[in-house]
């Protein structure tokens, strides 16, 4: 379909639908990541950062990949970590296979910040993006969403 007019553009169905899924994403990120700062006193970023650790285990994770995780750049993963190491989330080790690099990896109070967090957003999860959702259609828009969440990966060029 050709677009020819501002209100054939604004009422086209793959924009509409998009237009959706973006409103969708924004308001329950505004949704869950409130909870998150009042319940946990950390924001959805800050939890992600936490997850992203958590998955990589004891050993940590060089920083250069919480940023390609996150798709931020060096400077703004590294203001990041600052805020979380000031608050006793994460540590700053030395990288043994990289002179120049650094690990970052869970404290004991990032695994407990993680755990609580979880429990929070479990919870907002189920309520305001599961429970509104048909039974029968959870488990396909859940796949769907994997795939269209690797297809925009896998797309994106490596950060540096």
């Amino acid at each position: 379909m050709e677009i020819s007019t501002a209100s054939e553009a604004a009422n086209h169905e793959l924009v509409l639908a998009f237009g959706r899924l973006q409103g969708a994403a924004n308001r329950l990120e505004y949704i869950l990541g409130r909870a998150l700062e009042q319940e946990c006193g950390i924001s959805h970023l800050m939890y992600e950062v936490l997850l992203i650790l958590g998955r990589a285990g004891a050993e940590g994770l060089p920083m250069r990949a919480v940023a390609q995780e996150q798709v931020l750049t060096t400077g703004g993963v590294t203001r990041l970590v600052d805020r979380m190491e000031a608050a006793g989330l994460v540590e700053r080790l030395d990288d043994p296979s990289d002179r120049r690099g650094r690990l970052l990896r869970l404290t004991p109070r990032g695994e407990e910040t993680a755990v609580r967090a979880s429990r929070v957003h479990v919870e907002n999860i189920r309520r305001y993006f599961v429970e509104p959702l048909p039974e029968s259609d959870r488990a396909r828009f859940a796949e769907d969403l994997r795939i269209l969440s690797h297809s925009a990966r896998d797309a994106l060029p490596r950060l540096r």
